[in-house]
């Protein structure tokens, strides 16, 4: 049975700035998709191709903390440079994904590589952030850097495309990404005129992002940079490429717990989010310049 379409939204009119380097269009929660919908995706920043231009600093988002959740930084274009309390830094090139457990608690940088930075260029990403359940989110802070190198593919029959398996199983290919709840996450490009099938569970809350192109999605057309919301019924989705395309399908099994988020902290309860404050004050998520 296929999936229903719940709803396909256009991107939204305006972008929002998140520091001077990301110029991105807010996907989750926007548009009347609330967290608790799409759990356990509780965020879902898309930078859509953006020419920044060279630069005589390096454009960015400074320092700033994370507890609860996991942050998932998807690059197409351009380079990511980051660095954090720990100790860990490293660039996201193009085709690469950063996968980082921010669980307890951790401080952060990103901005553009030093050297796109100065030649500038076309830089594209997506950002999400996936939830931890509770029993998860004291877990110490840790990252996967999965290059493009290490990514499940899928060469589709008859040239049609190649399917990038992030996380989970797409066929017989499972993603490198380890999770701590059932996420489904296929970067998938599509020839023109081609098309393909996925299956997921039918309780999975489920979207794709039209990242390039025209798109044909269960029998409805879907255009650029649009957000395609799937009711919790079916399992297949059937995907047209009208033109070449690149798309971001995501899935995951919702986490039936209390939502209680505030900036940077995603908690289940008010206390608990008062005491992620205390610790970022108190110095216990370590030190970065």
């Amino acid at each position: 049975m296929k999936k229903s379409i719940e709803r396909i939204s256009p991107r939204p009119a305006q972008p929002g700035m998140v520091g001077d380097g990301f110029r991105v269009f807010n996907m989750i929660p926007g548009g009347g998709i609330s967290q608790r919908r799409m759990s356990p995706f509780l965020l879902l920043d898309f930078n859509a191709e953006f020419d920044f231009g060279p630069s005589d600093h390096i454009r960015g988002v400074d320092v700033h903390p994370h507890k609860g959740f996991e942050t998932v930084t998807i690059a197409y274009k351009g380079r990511v440079a980051h660095h954090d309390s720990s100790g860990n830094h490293g660039v996201i090139n193009p085709g690469d994904v950063q996968w980082m457990t921010a669980g307890a608690g951790i401080l952060h940088k990103e901005y553009h590589e030093e050297t796109f930075s100065k030649v500038g260029g076309p830089f594209e990403m997506v950002q999400l952030w996936v939830n931890l359940p509770a029993k998860d989110k004291s877990t110490p802070a840790h990252y996967q850097a999965i290059t493009a190198d290490q990514m499940g593919k899928v060469v589709l029959p008859k040239d049609a495309g190649i399917v990038n398996v992030i996380a989970g199983k797409f066929e017989n290919t499972v993603g490198p990404a380890s999770t701590y709840t059932p996420v489904n996450l296929f970067d998938i490009k599509l020839e023109q005129g081609h098309q393909t099938a996925f299956a997921v569970p039918g309780n999975h809350n489920t979207a794709l992002l039209v990242v390039n192109g025209e798109v044909e999605v269960n029998g409805q057309v879907a255009s650029e940079h649009s957000f395609v919301l799937f009711a919790n019924d079916g399992e297949e989705i059937s995907i047209k490429a009208h033109e070449k395309a690149v798309m971001l399908l995501l899935s995951g099994e919702p986490i039936d717990e209390p939502i209680v988020s505030y900036g940077p902290f995603v908690m289940n309860t008010q206390e608990e989010i008062y005491a992620a404050f205390e610790d970022f004050q108190a110095g216990k998520f370590g030190t970065l310049e």
